[in-house]
């Protein structure tokens, strides 16, 4: 008998598994894992938050939705007219506005504005935070975190201070330069330096989120790779480029599109930087929606005004998605 042979012979016969379990199925033959009501358990975990979604968010876009396609004024809001059906007329007369189209194109550079300012200045501070000892990097935290959880209503109050005309600190300490003179410079008397104040506004209150996040996602990088960069004679700008900003571009990219949907939403730095009446060159997508409505009263003219910037917050979230996916593929 060959060795072939004897250990052939030695092994015992293989005992087949006939009970129903992991890897087999219910007539014991080999097979995916049957698990009992796996395809339910996600959506019963879910239906709390989707439930909240749809009472908290459901009922106003669709009332937003049906008041842009009907006349609705003050007449229709006390009951003394019913509201009468009209297509596309209010988005006719909207989108051959002159006025409208400006104000998209100043919410435009405003929130184009905002989120490069956020995004490079949130970078910096992250990169330099990763060079400092733990202790001033905890004060920084402390303090990123203690800006980034003060009332917006008490930080424009602050800025109105900064910047005011008569009181301002920043007028009094540029007026100490050299052949500079700022006493009783008004920054809002012009929609250009006005947005430039509310842009730094909406800027001071963006960067310690972004910092944070992108401070965690440095400690991803690996280390290894950094120094094999340098020992391959790269600087601390070909590093950041061909290392650093490859690891960390999931992140940007969720971070900028967020910063995107929350610069062109502003509302109430504005609102309240101009003292609830913005002027005309102070108008933005929201607060443009929000005079309609509730100042001219014209509610379905506000509403196809705002379901505009819906749809154009849409488009940057489908470009996020899409690009989420292709970083997905290539991962």
């Amino acid at each position: 008998m060959s060795a072939a042979q004897t250990t052939t012979a030695d092994l015992p016969p293989a005992k087949q598994n006939t009970s129903v379990g992991v890897g087999t199925g219910r007539t014991g033959k080999p097979g995916k894992p049957t698990r009992k009501g796996s395809g339910a358990t996600p959506w019963l975990l879910l239906a709390p938050c989707l439930l909240v979604i749809v009472l908290v968010m459901g009922y106003p876009l669709f009332r937003l939705v049906s008041l842009s396609f009907q006349s609705f004024g003050k007449s229709e809001l006390w009951g003394f007219k019913d509201a009468e059906f009209v297509g596309l007329d209010n988005f006719t007369k909207i989108l051959g506005d002159g006025v409208f189209w400006t104000v998209v194109l100043r919410t435009a550079v405003f929130a184009a504005g905002a989120v490069v300012l956020t995004m490079v200045i949130g970078m910096l501070i992250a990169l330099l935070l990763q060079k400092v000892s733990g202790f001033v990097k905890a004060l920084i935290s402390i303090a990123l975190v203690a800006s980034w959880g003060m009332p917006i209503i008490v930080a424009t109050a602050v800025f109105k201070w900064l910047f005011d005309a008569d009181y301002g600190v920043l007028n009094y300490l540029m007026s100490k330069l050299p052949g500079v003179d700022m006493i009783g410079h008004n920054w809002f008397a012009s929609g250009p330096q006005g947005l430039a104040v509310i842009m730094l506004l909406v800027v001071w209150g963006a960067v310690p989120f972004v910092v944070i996040t992108l401070s965690a996602g440095l400690t991803q990088v690996p280390k290894e790779l950094e120094e094999a960069a340098r020992l391959d004679g790269a600087g601390a700008w070909g590093v950041f480029r061909h290392v650093t900003l490859p690891i960390l571009k999931p992140i940007i990219v969720m971070l900028t599109t967020l910063s995107v949907i929350w610069d062109m939403g502003v509302f109430p730095q504005v609102f309240v930087m101009r003292n609830g009446n913005p002027e005309a060159e102070f108008q933005l997508l929201t607060t443009y929606s929000y005079q309609q409505a509730f100042v001219v009263n014209d509610y379905s003219g506000g509403s196809a005004i705002a379901l505009v910037t819906v749809l154009l917050l849409l488009g940057v979230v489908a470009v996020y998605m899409r690009q989420m996916l292709k970083i997905g593929e290539v991962e």
